[in-house]
C-alpha cells in the first residue's frame, strides 16, 4: 500500500500547489479592483507579480521533473546497464539507484544473481572433477617442456606459434644484438624466426613422403624431415619438423589419408658442434700443409746418411744439423696449429639426407609453378632418376638454385620445356638440368653461376656456384651439338643410404591416441578472413599503455614509459609482456612525477625512444592494438613516426570507448569506473604496464557483453566507437 499512498500524497500536494497559484493569482486581481477598499495595485505591478509567481511555478515544476526523471527514467536505465553487466560476470551485483520501489527490484534482482551464480558454482564444480585429469596430463607436459633441453616450438600450418618452452624463447628470441626482440610469442608467427621458403619447403617434404610412399598396409605414414638454419642471432640451429595429425577441419593438409593440422619443431643448437668440427678440419689441413715440407727435407737427409755410411764427419753433421732443423720447424709447426685451434676458423654448413627421387620430384613442381597471369608456366618433365640414390645437400639451396637457372631461361631463351635428370656416376651423382633447341654461349652461363640469384620476385645473396659448393660439388655449363641439347650438369656426392632412418607416425585407430593439450589456434587461419570482419574473440591483441612527461604532445611532452602485454585466444598473457623506460632528453614536471612517480634518476642510461619505438613495434606486430584513451597514447607515437621511421599501423581499439557504446547512461568512463563495474581489480595504476593489464582484463570482460549488443567483428567495434561522443577528442 505504500506506494499507493504515497501516489495519493502526491496527487494532494499538486492539487494544493495548483490551487494555492490559483487562490494568489486571484487574490492579486481582486485587489486591483476599482471598488476595492484602499487604493488598488497599478498594472503593472500586477503583472510582475504574476511573472514572478509563473517563474517560482515553473522552477518548482522543472525540479519534480528532474527529481521524477532521476528516480523513474534515469535510474532504471543506469540499473539496466549494471544488470546486463551482471549477466556476462559473476561476482557483480546491483547497486541502490533511484526510488525505493528500485531498491527493492534491484534487491531481487541481486537474489536471482545469488541463485544463478550458486547454480553455476556446482556446474563449474562437476566441469572442474571432469577436467582434472585433463589438467594433471598438462600439468606433466609442462614440467617436461620446462625440463628439456632442446627447444620445442608447436604451430598450426599457418606458422602461428601454439606452444614453446622458455629454452625455445631464449634462444629465438635474441636478437642479432644480444637484446630480446620479443620476437617468439603464442599467436605470433614462426616466420619472423625462420624463412618461410624454409618451413615451406620442409612442409612440403613432409607432404610429398606421406603421400607418395604409401605402405604395403595401406596404413598412412607420415614421416619428419630436418633442415638447419641460422637465427637472428647468429646461432646455427639443427630442425627436427614433425606433424601435428589431427581430424579433418577447416584447417588443414590432407596426406595419404591423414589430417595434418600443424607441426612440431624440435631444435637443437648445433652452434658449437659445428666450431668443433670445423676448429678439428682446420687443425688437420695446417698440420698437412705446414708438415710436408719438413718431412721431406728429413727423409731425403736420412736417405743421404743411410746411402753413404763413409760420408766425411763434416758434411755428416750438416746433414743431421738438417734433420735437427727440420724436425725443429715440424714441431714448431705442430705448437703453431696448437695454438690457433680456437682463432683459425672457417665456416662450415651442415647438410642434409635426402633421397634424390625425392629432390627432383619437389624440383618439378617448384619450377613448374605459375608466377603470373601474363606468362604460361614453364614444363618440367623428370627422366633417367635413380630411385635408390640418396644425397647430402643443403636441399632448400639447391632448389632455389634449379629453380633460379630454369626461370632465367624461361625469361632471356624463351625456353618452353626442361628436363631434370639424376644418375649414378661412380661414387658421384651427376644431376642434370636439360632443354632443347636453344643454346647460350660460355660466357653468360658463366655470369649466371656467379651472379647473386633473383628471379621471380625472390632473392638471394648466394650465387649458383655457393650453394653447389656448400653442398661439396661441382656444376659447369655443356653442349652437345648432334642432340642439340644443353645442360647445367651438377656433380654432386652421393650418399648412403641411412640406416637409422626415423619412426613413421602411424594413424592410430579412432580413441586410441592419448589428449595431452587442447590449442584452439589450430583452426585459426590468416587467409580464412580479412581482419576487419573477424570476429573480436578470435584476434590477437597487444593492449599497450604509456607514461608521459606531460599532456600536451603536440607542445613537447614526451614518452617515458611503455608497457604492453598481449591478449591470444581470449587469454591474457602476462608473462609475455613489454616494460621499459625512456630516456625523454628533457625536464620532467613535477605534476608528472606526482602522478606515476618515474624521476630523472630512474631514466638516466635508459635507451632513447628511437631505440625503444622499433622494438615495441615488433612486439605489437600482427595484432590490434588496445588501449584506455588510446587517442592519447596514438598522438605520441605519432609525432614520433618521422625521426624514428616507426609507423604503427595497426587496427586501435579504446576501451573508453567501448564503455561509452556499452554504459551510454553511466557518468564517467575513467578506467577506475570501468573496472569497478565489470569486477576488475586495480592495481599497478599509474604505471604503464600495470594499466596495460588493467586496460586488458577490462577489454576481455567487454568482449562478451559487445557481443550480445550485435558487436561481434573488428569492423563493427570501430564503427561503432566513432559514433561516440568520446571518439571526438584530440590530442
Amino acid at each position: 500500500m505504500k506506494p499507493v499512498r504515497r501516489l495519493v500524497l502526491a496527487a494532494l500536494a499538486a492539487g494544493l500547489f495548483v490551487l494555492a497559484l490559483i487562490v494568489a493569482t486571484a487574490g492579486l486581481m481582486l485587489a486591483g479592483e476599482p471598488g476595492a477598499s484602499g487604493s488598488g495595485r497599478s498594472p503593472e505591478e500586477r503583472v510582475v507579480v504574476l511573472l514572478v509567481l509563473l517563474l517560482v511555478a515553473l522552477a518548482f515544476s522543472g525540479w519534480v521533473i528532474y527529481r521524477l526523471y532521476e528516480l523513474y527514467a534515469s535510474a532504471p536505465l543506469r540499473m539496466a546497464e549494471e544488470v546486463m553487466a551482471t549477466l556476462a560476470h559473476i561476482g557483480l551485483r546491483v547497486g541502490e539507484h533511484g526510488a525505493a520501489e528500485l531498491h527493492v527490484l534491484g534487491q531481487a534482482v541481486n537474489q536471482l544473481l545469488a541463485l544463478r551464480e550458486a547454480s553455476e558454482k556446482d556446474v563449474a564444480e562437476r566441469v572442474r572433477e571432469a577436467r582434472a585429469s585433463l589438467e594433471e596430463e598438462r600439468s606433466r607436459l609442462a614440467a617436461l617442456m620446462a625440463d628439456l633441453s632442446q627447444s620445442v616450438v608447436v604451430c598450426n600450418l599457418d606458422g602461428r606459434v601454439l606452444l614453446y618452452n622458455q629454452r625455445a624463447k631464449q634462444e629465438l628470441s635474441a636478437g642479432p644484438d644480444g637484446g630480446n626482440a620479443e620476437l617468439l610469442g603464442l599467436g605470433r608467427s614462426i616466420y619472423t624466426v625462420f624463412d618461410r621458403g624454409l618451413i615451406g619447403h620442409a612442409l612440403e617434404r613432409l607432404q610429398q613422403a606421406g603421400g607418395e610412399r604409401p605402405e604395403a598396409d595401406s596404413r598412412a605414414r607420415v614421416g619428419a624431415t630436418q633442415f638447419v638454419t641460422a637465427t637472428p642471432a647468429g646461432r646455427l640451429l639443427r630442425a627436427h619438423m614433425s606433424p601435428v595429425l589431427g581430424g579433418g577441419g577447416p584447417h588443414h593438409a590432407q596426406v595419404g589419408g591423414l589430417s595434418i593440422t600443424g607441426f612440431v619443431l624440435v631444435l637443437e643448437d648445433v652452434t658449437s658442434t659445428n666450431e668443433r668440427h670445423a676448429r678439428r678440419d682446420a687443425l688437420i689441413q695446417s698440420l698437412i700443409e705446414g708438415g710436408r715440407g719438413p718431412l721431406g727435407s728429413i727423409r731425403a737427409a736420412a736417405e743421404m746418411l743411410s746411402d753413404f755410411s763413409d760420408m766425411p764427419s763434416q758434411q755428416r753433421d750438416r746433414f743431421l744439423r738438417v734433420v735437427r732443423d727440420e724436425a725443429g720447424a715440424l714441431s714448431a709447426q705442430f705448437e703453431k696449429a696448437s695454438s690457433a685451434f680456437s682463432n683459425d676458423l672457417r665456416e662450415r654448413w651442415l647438410l642434409e639426407e635426402m633421397l634424390g627421387a625425392e629432390l627432383l620430384g619437389v624440383a618439378a613442381r617448384r619450377i613448374g609453378e605459375r608466377r603470373s597471369s601474363e606468362r604460361r608456366a614453364l614444363a618440367v618433365k623428370t627422366e633417367r632418376v635413380d630411385e635408390e640414390l640418396w644425397l647430402r645437400v643443403d636441399s632448400f639451396g639447391l632448389l632455389q638454385a634449379l629453380r633460379y637457372l630454369a626461370l632465367r631461361l624461361q625469361d632471356e631463351y624463351e625456353v618452353r620445356e626442361v628436363r631434370l635428370s639424376l644418375t649414378r656416376n661412380g661414387v658421384l651423382a651427376q644431376l642434370d638440368l636439360s632443354w632443347l633447341g636453344t643454346f647460350m654461349n660460355n660466357e653468360a652461363a658463366m655470369s649466371w653461376l656467379q651472379d647473386p640469384m633473383a628471379t621471380a620476385g625472390e632473392s638471394s645473396p648466394l650465387s649458383v656456384t655457393d650453394v653447389i659448393e656448400r653442398c661439396n660439388g661441382d656444376i659447369w655449363f655443356q653442349r652437345e651439338r648432334v642432340s642439340h641439347r644443353a645442360f647445367f650438369r651438377t656433380m654432386l656426392p652421393a650418399a648412403e643410404a641411412p640406416k637409422d632412418l626415423p619412426r613413421a607416425i602411424i594413424a592410430a585407430a579412432e580413441g586410441e591416441r592419448p589428449e595431452f593439450y587442447d590449442f584452439d589456434l589450430f583452426g585459426w587461419s590468416a587467409a580464412s578472413h580479412e581482419l576487419d570482419d573477424r570476429p573480436l574473440a578470435e584476434l590477437s591483441y597487444t593492449v599497450f599503455d604509456t607514461e608521459t612527461t606531460g599532456l600536451q604532445p603536440s607542445q613537447g611532452d614526451e614518452i617515458i614509459q611503455i608497457g604492453a602485454t598481449r591478449i591470444v585466444n581470449r587469454r591474457l598473457l602476462r608473462h609475455e609482456c613489454f616494460d621499459q623506460l625512456v630516456d625523454p632528453q628533457c625536464r620532467l614536471s613535477p605534476q608528472s612525477i606526482e602522478v606515476h612517480g618515474i624521476t630523472r634518476e630512474l631514466l638516466v642510461g635508459q635507451p632513447v625512444i628511437d631505440v625503444v619505438l622499433p622494438k615495441f613495434h615488433a612486439f605489437c606486430a600482427d595484432t590490434v592494438l588496445v588501449g584506455h584513451n588510446a587517442a592519447f597514447d596514438m598522438r605520441f607515437l605519432q609525432l614520433k613516426e618521422q625521426q624514428t621511421g616507426v609507423r604503427f599501423e595497426q587496427p586501435v581499439l579504446d576501451t573508453l570507448l567501448l564503455s561509452a557504446i556499452l554504459h551510454p547512461n553511466q557518468t564517467t568512463h575513467r578506467l577506475e569506473a570501468i573496472a569497478e563495474r565489470l569486477g576488475v581489480s586495480v592495481f599497478g595504476r599509474h604505471t604503464a604496464l600495470g594499466d596495460a593489464i588493467v586496460t586488458g582484463e577490462v577489454f576481455l570482460k567487454m568482449l562478451p557483453l559487445l557481443s550480445e549488443m550485435g558487436i561481434r567483428t573488428l569492423r563493427e567495434a570501430r564503427e561503432a566507437s566513432q559514433r561516440t561522443f568520446h571518439a571526438r577528442l584530440k590530442y
